[in-house]
């Protein structure tokens, strides 16, 4: 049972690893894309997501599952919150990067995985040994010395923690695998998406090939991380998921400063250094016998 549960951990830390580091380069497409307002393309992330979802959910073993999903009301419910939530999260990163905003999405992320801690402690459960305890302390100081610094409140950052931890919370419990997950969420927005774009649509098949090419990529730009997000979250305890979640930010912490020429001032320097050290205590932190024991309770 131990070299099982080892095998299911070491797969859950590859799908994490392959999420957030998609996630952290995913400013570029959204660059090259920044002519097309944000609605409409978060209708084409949604509309090219269920052309990949449905023949991959019609060719896999998940049918039986997402059928037997679809006859659930309670999990029906859950799949419905997860799909608002994974729109509007969606939405708010589309116009975050395309209005220049990509050092706020690097802080809502930052703040994400403390969000996660905090939710697998009090709804499932986990327990927090001190060594994390300090970590989050202390990578919640950075995040704090950064929102002081902004002198206003990072709406953008904080709706993309709070939607996505509670997004990841409820795909955590909730009684259906990845992929059929996926695509009943996606399946619940693609009717609204694919009006919408029928209706206010302005550039696929009237922009340049290139536009229509990136706008059909957003599919597996979509998908793809956001696939292996779950398969690692049901595979990972929610609190050392958070670990992982600071690769994406770091990513787009550098993508900002040295790529896109975003301002960074002495705030942003020190929340990164501050970050950095939580996450090498977070790294630390197996190998304390205390934690150890609290990972077995």
């Amino acid at each position: 049972m131990s070299t099982d549960n080892g095998v299911r951990a070491r797969t859950g830390v590859l799908y994490a690893l392959a999420a957030f580091f998609c996630w952290g380069f995913n400013p570029f497409y959204f660059k090259a894309v920044d002519e097309v307002a944000s609605p409409e393309v978060l209708g084409h992330r949604i509309v090219w997501s269920m052309a990949l979802l449905l023949p991959m959910a019609l060719a896999s073993r998940s049918w039986p599952q997402i059928v037997s999903a679809m006859t659930t009301r309670r999990t029906m419910a859950t799949l419905c919150l997860t799909a608002v939530l994974v729109a509007g999260n969606w939405w708010l990163y589309i116009h975050a990067v395309e209005t220049g905003h990509v050092t706020e999405t690097s802080l809502g992320q930052y703040i994400n995985p403390l969000v996660n801690v905090l939710l697998g402690r009090l709804f499932l459960g986990e327990k927090l040994s001190r060594p994390v305890v300090a970590a989050m302390i202390l990578a919640a100081t950075g995040v704090l010395i950064l929102v002081i610094a902004y002198g206003q409140v990072p709406w953008m950052g904080l709706g993309l923690a709070l939607t996505f931890a509670v997004y990841g919370l409820l795909r955590k419990v909730v009684a259906i695998e990845a992929l059929g997950g996926l695509f009943i969420e996606t399946a619940l927005l693609f009717p609204f998406a694919l009006i919408g774009l029928l209706i206010f649509g302005r550039h696929f098949t009237l922009a340049d090939g290139r536009t229509d090419l990136l706008l059909a990529m957003a599919g597996p730009v979509t998908l793809l991380p956001l696939l292996w997000f779950t398969c690692g979250a049901r595979r990972l305890p929610y609190g050392v998921l958070g670990f992982f979640q600071y690769v994406a930010p770091s990513i787009q912490f550098i993508l900002a400063r040295f790529v896109f020429n975003e301002p960074f001032g002495w705030a942003h320097y020190v929340t990164f250094g501050f970050v950095w050290v939580s996450l090498a205590i977070f790294a630390l932190a197996p190998r304390l016998p205390a934690t150890r024991s609290s990972a077995k309770a």
